[in-house]
């Protein structure tokens, strides 16, 4: 694909229906202004996510401490990695917000933009005099996503927040781990991930919510809550039960088996049994049929108590045979099954070669790079990427001039340390 392929379906072939839309090859956000005044990862992923399906975005970075996001992660010949995907598909400006004359261009941005997204600490803009009731007064209209470790409220709102710290406090890294082991955190940002595409969500909810109203609000979203709502029934069971669900490793504490398995030519695969069915089928094809037909059986309770000597023979069978073996074998019983992957699988597997998941595209600095794609498929407004990440204030005399700066005045703006 290049930086021009909107998202399509198998085979590349063009979306059904999207040749005769309107809106086709723009996105379905297309003439929505994004204003990404967030840094790190959480808010300029939502601010990506709004980009990829059309809208415009515009970076808005101080000009002497850019986003730490560009030197996290790995580089190329100087050139962050990690950030030709965060930044995509996004214009980038200097601003000092801390200036009056930051503060002066920063409010007429806001003023021609639908959604502002922002993660400074609370009361931050307000001591600007960036707050919400003066962006509305010149934009009525406007949606200010505020994403923050804690949120706008409560005892703990002024704290500094990361991912890592929702991962803890949410009750994930507690769930997560060995029976016998500590703790567990993800070797990536899961939180500030979630919590970009529940931001996403909440900014358009509040964009339908204008179409009733004529006016904008604030979304206020902490870090923890997002990560709180993926773990499952953990504080209905804590409420009802009094208990806390327990570290189980790989397994599963809803069924069994459910765990990672060696191959005996060293690879992975993992298989889940949450379906009854599956679980049968997984069994009958280990050479297990016997434990089927136990009344402790049928149900994914029972099959936990159970889990040692169900894990047990599905690992002892896998162990004998090669992982491509073992794949054709569930195949053909219809069982569920996966390799475990790493990005070089990833890249050579055909079913995500037929979903366009991974896509290239040209880069000033590197070239064709290639990257996550947009992470699902529209009929008729299909979602693209359309440009990598780009440097620091690369697009900041355009966007001054579309405000409506003469030369002159930006000159002066620069040399006053403003851009």
């Amino acid at each position: 694909m290049t930086e021009h392929d909107e998202r399509s379906p198998a085979g590349g072939a063009p979306a059904p229906g999207g040749t005769g839309h309107p809106e086709a090859g723009r996105g379905p956000l297309h003439g929505l202004r994004v204003v990404d005044a967030s840094t790190l990862f959480a808010g300029p992923l939502t601010a990506m996510h709004l980009g990829d399906l059309g809208a415009d975005v515009v970076k808005v970075e101080h000009p002497r401490r850019p986003d730490p996001a560009r030197g996290h992660g790995p580089a190329r010949d100087g050139h962050n990695l990690w950030y030709k995907t965060l930044g995509r598909n996004k214009r980038t400006m200097t601003l000092d917000l801390s200036t009056d004359g930051g503060r002066d261009v920063f409010r007429r941005l806001a003023g021609t933009a639908d959604v502002v997204v922002e993660n400074f600490r609370p009361d931050t803009l307000e001591r600007w005099g960036l707050g919400y009731d003066v962006l509305a007064a010149d934009n009525p209209g406007l949606v200010l996503a505020r994403i923050t470790g804690f949120g706008q409220l409560g005892p703990y709102r002024r704290r500094p927040g990361f991912g890592t710290l929702a991962e803890a406090m949410s009750g994930f890294a507690a769930m997560t781990g060995a029976p016998d082991g500590p703790p567990t955190l993800p070797p990536f940002g899961l939180a500030d991930g979630i919590t970009s595409f529940a931001a996403a969500y909440a900014v358009l909810a509040a964009l339908h919510s204008r179409h009733h109203t004529g006016s904008g609000q604030v979304v206020d979203l902490s870090i923890v809550e997002p990560m709180l709502a993926m773990l499952g029934p953990q504080i209905t069971q804590w409420d009802q039960l009094g208990t806390v669900q327990p570290r189980t490793g790989n397994r599963s504490a809803n069924n069994a088996p459910r765990n990672t398995y060696r191959c005996a030519d060293g690879r992975w695969v993992a298989v889940s049994t949450s379906a009854q069915n599956i679980a049968e089928r997984v069994m009958r094809l280990v050479g297990r049929p016997d434990v089927v037909g136990e009344p402790w059986f049928a149900t994914g309770a029972g099959r936990v108590a159970h889990a040692d000597e169900l894990d047990g023979a599905v690992a002892a069978w896998i162990a004998d045979r090669t992982r491509d073996e073992v794949l054709a074998a569930f195949e053909q019983a219809q069982a569920a099954v996966a390799p475990i992957y790493d990005a070089a699988d990833i890249a050579a597997d055909p079913q995500y070669a037929a979903l366009h998941t991974i896509v290239r595209v040209d880069d000033a600095d590197l070239g064709p790079i290639a990257m996550q794609n947009v992470p699902f498929r529209l009929s008729a407004t299909p979602g693209s990427v359309r440009f990598t990440g780009r440097s620091q204030g690369a697009d900041t005399d355009e966007i001054l001039a579309e405000l409506g700066y003469p030369d002159g005045e930006v000159a002066a703006l620069r040399a006053a340390g403003v851009i």
